[in-house]
């Protein structure tokens, strides 16, 4: 597949450091849309929304977000980054993503996840000790719904179908799913033996943090007989595009770091990062895709070269960056990285055939 470069976000509704002004959630959601439609616009591939259910987030419902998205832009795939099929109800997941489907002609698709925050297991009434196995069954099913219809099916979590018509079906012959993985070497596995392209989230560290992930995911999938060449990875990772490499660093900084410490709120404490430690995960080895365009086409390119990246989604404006710095930096990632990373990975593949 060609590679894919976009943007994500999860609408959150955090104050301005610089200001202390704290926007509404009706701003954060038209803001959302206006981003969908700069990216669009700027040639990117795929926007993504993912889902919180807490009130310093306005991305509780992210398939309405999506839906909106669908009606104002063109040709970028939407998509959830990501669904927390554990607490969600596989049949409407699909129902909501194939009207989505429709209204975009053929440009939805789903990452799955397990949920690295827990808030809606308790809202929706699921038990912590079945994480696990929520996943899984319900993984099944949204599979099982995705390739036949009408479906009888029965599990543990849910009431069975017995000849279900489930409706409606995808705009073409399907849906994509990707399943989200936070690094865990089991959830890699279990990816690759299903065959399913994996996304991969990468916060702070290394950029070789995931390369054993990647390998047993790999592995799984040749041994399941699935042409472990072909699937496709993806990285979730936060960055920003500046116009110099400083102006990037400046910029995120202030955010990035009010965002590190009120996101974690809810687990009882939140993270501090300090400049120093933001530069050096901002350096060429280190997880952040921060910097002048160059110095991100250099980073993409060394993701793609280390994982056989297919996609890469960036999460810019996190921690409340106001909606001119974020705009113009998707702008530059639509019109000055994304075309050059395009063109050198399709070299460096046509080389290699």
């Amino acid at each position: 597949m060609p590679f894919e470069i976009g943007i994500m976000t999860f609408a959150e509704v955090a104050a301005d450091p610089s200001t202390g002004v704290l926007p509404s959630p009706r701003q954060r959601v038209r803001e959302t849309i206006e981003q969908a439609q700069v990216a669009d616009q700027a040639g990117l591939d795929v926007f993504g929304v993912g889902e919180h259910h807490r009130g310093d987030f306005a991305g509780s419902a992210p398939t309405i977000l999506l839906a909106a998205a669908a009606e104002r832009t063109e040709n970028i795939r939407l998509t959830s980054s990501v669904t927390v099929l554990s607490s969600e109800d596989p049949v409407r997941v699909w129902e909501q993503f194939a009207t989505i489907d429709l209204l975009s002609a053929g440009r939805a698709e789903i990452i799955a996840g397990r949920g690295s925050y827990t808030e809606s297991f308790p809202l929706f009434g699921y038990d912590l000790k079945d994480y696990a196995d929520l996943f899984r069954e319900k993984l099944d099913l949204l599979l099982r719904i995705r390739e036949q219809n009408p479906l009888t099916w029965q599990g543990r979590f849910r009431a069975p179908l017995v000849d279900a018509d489930i409706a409606p079906r995808a705009d073409g012959a399907t849906i994509p799913v990707w399943v989200g993985v936070g690094g865990s070497p089991a959830s890699a596995v279990s990816t690759g033996r299903l065959g399913l392209p994996m996304a991969l989230a990468l916060l702070l560290g290394p950029m070789t943090s995931h390369r054993e992930t990647v390998e047993l995911y790999r592995t799984a999938a040749a041994k399941a007989g699935h042409g472990a060449d072909a699937m496709p990875v993806s990285i979730n990772a936060h960055g920003f595009v500046g116009r110099t490499s400083q102006d990037a660093r400046d910029t995120m900084y202030p955010y990035f770091a009010h965002g590190m410490m009120e996101n974690n709120h809810q687990r009882g404490v939140g993270h501090p990062l300090s400049r120093a430690v933001f530069d050096a995960q901002s350096s060429p080895a280190a997880g952040l895709l921060v910097g002048s365009p160059q110095e991100v086409i250099d980073k993409l390119l060394g993701y793609h070269e280390l994982y056989g990246l297919n996609r890469a989604i960036i999460q810019m404006g996190f921690g409340g960056m106001p909606q001119k710095e974020h705009l113009a930096a998707i702008e530059r990632l639509g019109t000055e990285v994304a075309p050059v990373v395009r063109r050198e990975v399709a070299a460096r593949e046509g080389s290699a055939s």
